[in-house]
C-alpha cells in the first residue's frame, strides 16, 4: 500500500472569463505538493489564495487545467467516481437536511454510496457516539446547536469509512467550546488513522491540528513545512508588542530603528519587535527612554509567519 495518497505536480486551475465583458483567472498557479498517508495536512492562505478550488480538484469535483493530480494513485479525469467512494468531505456549509432527524440524515447520505440500510444503522450508532450525539438520533437538525451540526456533518463524512477526509473551514463560526470539542473529534480520527486535508483561517487551528502545510499566496506555495519548521524559518521565538499613547509611536519606531533593531513592525496601533529574547528586547526599550503605555512580550505563532508571508491587507 503506497505512503503517498494525493500527488500534485506543477497543478493549475484557470476559470474562463463567464461572459465578453469579464477576464478569466488562474486560482491555483503551478503548485507541487505530496500528502502521505495517516498525516494531518493544512492549507492555508487569504481569500483568492486557491485554497478552495485546491481542494475541489482533490475532492473530483472541479477538473484540473494543467499539470497532474493523483488521487489514492488514480487519476481524477478518469476515476473521480471510484476516487470519491474513498473520499470524506466536510464543507463550509452542513448541507444538512434540516426537516430531517439527525439519524435520517446518516441514513440518505449512506445510501448515495450504495450501502446496504444495515450497514449504515451499524456505522450511525458508532458514528453518533464518536461524535457525542448519541442521545440526538430522534432529534431533528433544526434543533441542533451550530457545534452539534458541525459534528453531525463530520459524522456523516465517515459513513463510507473513508481513506481521505476533506474539511474546508470546519470551525468556522463555532464557539472556543464547540472548537475545541472538535479538534478532541478530529485528533481521534488522525489517532484511527484517517488522513486529513484541512483548509482554516484560524491559525491556532492549524498549529493545533496539522503535523504539516502549505501556505497559498496569489495561486501559488509560497512556504511549506510543519509549524514548528516555518515559525524558526520565517519568525523569531518572542514578539515584542507595544502599545504608545495617541501621538508617541512614530517618535518611538524612529528611536527603535536608530539604534540597529531591523526586525520591527509598525501598525496603526502598536510596534512589533521581533527577537529571539523578548525579555532582552524590553529592556533595551526602556535603555532607549521608551515609555510604552502596555508592553507584551509572547511566542511568535503560525499568525506572525502567515502574516510576514501573505502580508496584513484586506483581501475580500
Amino acid at each position: 500500500m503506497s505512503d503517498v495518497l494525493v500527488e500534485a505536480v506543477e497543478l493549475r486551475k484557470h476559470y474562463p472569463p463567464r461572459d465578453r465583458r469579464s477576464a478569466g483567472f488562474t486560482a491555483v498557479d503551478g503548485i507541487d505538493f505530496v500528502l502521505h498517508r495517516g498525516e494531518s495536512f493544512g492549507i492555508l492562505g487569504p481569500n483568492g489564495a486557491g485554497k478552495s478550488s485546491t481542494m475541489r480538484m482533490i475532492a473530483c469535483v472541479a477538473p484540473i487545467s494543467g499539470g497532474r493530480l493523483t488521487v489514492l494513485g488514480l487519476d481524477p479525469a478518469t476515476d473521480g467516481r471510484r476516487i470519491r467512494a474513498r473520499l470524506g468531505v466536510v464543507p463550509q456549509d452542513d448541507a444538512l437536511d434540516r426537516d430531517l432527524s439527525v439519524e435520517e440524515n446518516l441514513l440518505i447520505y449512506g445510501r448515495y454510496f450504495g450501502l446496504p440500510p444495515s450497514v449504515i444503522a451499524e456505522r450511525s450508532t458508532e458514528l453518533l457516539e464518536f461524535a457525542q450525539l448519541g442521545d440526538k438520533a430522534k432529534e431533528r437538525v433544526e434543533a441542533l446547536s451550530g457545534g452539534m451540526r458541525r459534528r453531525l456533518t463530520i459524522a456523516r463524512s465517515l459513513v463510507n469509512q473513508p481513506e481521505i477526509l476533506l474539511l474546508d473551514e470546519p470551525t468556522t463560526g463555532l464557539d472556543p467550546q464547540a472548537r475545541h470539542v472538535l479538534w478532541d473529534r478530529l485528533f481521534r480520527l488522525k489517532q484511527q488513522g484517517v488522513t486529513l486535508v484541512l483548509t482554516t483561517h484560524y491559525m491556532d487551528e492549524a498549529e493545533q491540528l496539522c503535523d504539516r502545510l502549505v501556505v497559498m499566496d496569489s495561486g501559488r506555495i509560497v512556504a511549506e513545512g510543519s509549524p514548528r519548521e516555518l515559525i524558526a524559518r520565517y519568525s523569531t521565538r518572542d514578539v515584542l508588542e507595544l502599545r504608545f499613547a495617541i501621538g508617541e509611536q512614530r517618535t518611538a519606531e524612529d528611536k527603535v530603528r536608530a539604534a540597529g533593531v531591523d526586525r520591527i513592525e509598525a501598525l496603526p496601533d502598536r510596534l512589533l519587535w521581533y527577537a529571539d529574547d523578548g525579555e532582552y528586547a524590553l529592556a533595551t526599550a526602556h535603555r532607549l527612554g521608551l515609555a510604552p503605555v502596555t508592553a507584551l512580550v509572547r511566542r511568535s505563532t503560525l499568525e506572525d509567519v502567515f502574516l510576514a508571508l501573505t502580508g496584513r491587507t484586506l483581501v475580500d
